[in-house]
């Protein structure tokens, strides 16, 4: 059973400051739109994915605990798994539906906790933002929990694929303003249009060239 509770003082609360220092001289890092974080209630954070360093980059302005959705084989890494345990992390298989995942980031968002959960499923390959999966944006429709999108901008560049370490380079992250469920429509459906409304708003911040 997953259990992301019990981390009262997680790595990334200790080294926010100097993250966002160092990411600040490194990466040129800009963050846009702090203002829409929500500060209270249940929240799922679906930003776009582009690096390893995603999480606790978009995770540098949010002043709560955030967990983590994370594709299950990270945890079988030496150290690295018990690393991000220790960041909130929980698995998830990405290849297929995974009830386990699921009923932890229910158990979550029934708490009022922040989840966050890469909609394209894993790092994009090309920098391009691929087609959002469902489960997200089902989570939040049968939850009536709202969405933040997130967009992050020229982490690809800075580090793609196959290199080892980054390179300095210039990255934007966008907190775009929280979309609800429309208590009109059925659950396909809400979560159909939530997922449309994160993709347009994550595309919105992002180069044409850099949507599918």
């Amino acid at each position: 059973m997953y259990k992301a509770e019990g981390v009262r003082t997680p790595v990334l609360d200790l080294v926010r400051p100097g993250l966002h220092v160092l990411c600040r001289a490194y990466f040129g890092l800009e963050l846009v739109g702090v203002e829409h974080i929500p500060t209270t209630g249940p929240l799922i954070v679906t930003p776009n994915h582009q690096t390893y360093a995603d999480p606790p980059l978009v995770s540098i302005p949010v002043r709560r605990p955030v967990y983590y959705m994370a594709w299950n084989r990270l945890f079988e890494i030496p150290l690295f798994g018990r690393l991000i345990r220790r960041l909130r992390a929980f698995p998830v298989q990405i290849e297929s539906s995974d009830p386990r995942a699921t009923r932890e980031a229910v158990r979550l968002l029934q708490a009022g906790q922040v989840v966050m959960i890469f909609p394209e499923g894993e790092r994009s390959p090309d920098g391009r933002v691929k087609r959002f999966k469902p489960g997200a944006f089902r989570l939040a429709a049968s939850l009536a929990a709202p969405v933040l999108p997130v967009t992050i901008a020229g982490g690809h560049d800075a580090w793609p694929p196959g290199r080892l370490l980054p390179r300095p380079g210039r990255i934007r992250i966008t907190y775009h303003r929280a979309i609800h469920p429309d208590p009109a429509l059925g659950p396909r459906q809400a979560a159909g249009d939530l997922a449309a409304r994160a993709y347009a708003a994550v595309a919105s911040a992002l180069p044409d060239a850099t949507t599918d």
